[in-house]
């Protein structure tokens, strides 16, 4: 197998179709753009449509799933606020959802969402979807990966800021037919040079399943076009009417236009072959910016990732201040993403081990729990 060989690959499959190289299932993540607005839901779902994309992509966002209050601020354009408070301005009915995905499905596109935690992920099965999104944070949460997995739909799983071990360790719960593996850095916006596009070979190789990409990257060409000539079955891009719209993502997101252009390129690769493709953007953009986002093919967290490993990830946090010589209960403990400044605590797979445990030391409410602490 050479560096550029895209051929020896498994499509992965959802809803009777099956995406591949030559068939590249296109999603537009919608993610916050709609800001809770019905209309405005629609109006992003038509905007996609007419766009080419073949998915659209919501998130179920509870912000007790994700995050402690105590967590850290975000700024906006007014102002700072709490990120636990934007995410729960974003918290809407399982209707909402409901009426999304019937409304998604008339215009003839793929439903697919992302949960992040129990709630969510029971919410999601409910409607029936034909995919289900794992987001790069919740990679290591293992009780949510068992949750879903159990359910036998087809699962998309982002692999930013993880390693090989962390990847190994989440696909033991899936049935590696029904999984696409996504790689992705988890930076806003990613640098296409930190790519390393190689990887997903590597990938493909090590694992024995479909992936792809969920690319932060501004340009909505390079990765995308690069990732074609690896061999993706899936594209993901941020998508929005307009990059100064109110979404937490927005301005790192695709307007219609952008997303347009990416999905001519994106298939102008499957009518043309990989290696016609890989000399026309070596042509235009330079071999040395093709291989930076190329890179070396070896799976490790990038640059601008590396210092949000332990942040942006899933562990367990305390919910309220636990005083010193306190039993530690269920009801006490979460587990949440670190953020902004609070400290991270240990692996998730913890989380039902430390119960009954003696807290050795006051435990600050939204800290990390850590192994010192009990």
């Amino acid at each position: 197998m050479n560096q550029y060989d895209w051929k020896n690959v498994i499509p992965f499959c959802a809803e009777n179709s099956e995406f591949s190289p030559k068939n590249v299932l296109i999603i537009a993540e919608l993610g916050t753009s709609h800001g809770g607005d019905r209309e405005k839901a629609k109006e992003l779902i038509d905007a996609a449509f007419l766009a080419g994309a073949d998915c659209v992509k919501f998130q179920i966002v509870y912000a007790d799933e994700i995050l402690h209050p105590n967590t850290g601020e975000v700024p906006l354009p007014g102002g700072n606020i709490r990120l636990y408070d934007r995410f729960k301005e974003l918290e809407m009915p399982p209707d909402f959802f409901r009426e999304m995905k019937e409304y998604t499905e008339k215009k003839g596109l793929i439903f697919l969402c992302t949960p992040f935690g129990m709630r969510s992920a029971g919410e999601l099965k409910a409607l029936n979807p034909g995919i289900i999104k794992i987001a790069s944070p919740e990679l290591n949460y293992t009780k949510l990966l068992r949750e879903v997995s159990s359910y036998k739909i087809p699962a998309i799983l982002s692999s930013g800021v993880s390693t090989l071990c962390d990847i190994e360790k989440a696909l033991s719960f899936f049935d590696k037919q029904d999984v696409c593996l996504l790689h992705c850095i988890t930076a806003y916006p990613a640098p296409p040079g930190e790519y390393n596009l190689r990887v997903l070979q590597s990938l493909r190789s090590v694992f024995g399943l479909s992936v792809g990409i969920s690319d932060h990257s501004l340009d909505p060409e390079l990765v995308p076009v690069l990732g074609c000539v690896m061999g993706v079955s899936v594209i993901e891009k941020h998508f929005c009417l307009s990059g100064s719209g109110p979404g937490l993502d927005d301005p790192i997101a695709l307007n219609p236009d952008n997303f347009a252009k990416m999905v001519k390129a994106v298939r102008r690769v499957s009518a043309i072959g990989p290696e016609r493709a890989l000399s026309e953007i070596i042509n235009e953009r330079g071999e040395e910016a093709v291989e930076a986002v190329l890179g070396n093919g070896v799976k490790k967290p990038a640059p601008s990732e590396q210092a949000n490993y332990e942040r942006t990830r899933r562990s367990v946090h305390a919910l309220r201040y636990i005083q010193k010589g306190e039993i530690i209960r269920s009801e006490m403990i979460a587990v949440l993403r670190t953020e902004k400044k609070l400290r991270p605590g240990i692996h998730p797979e913890w989380e039902d081990k430390i119960l009954g445990k003696k807290a050795l030391r006051d435990i600050p409410a939204g800290e990390g729990i850590t192994f010192d602490d009990f």
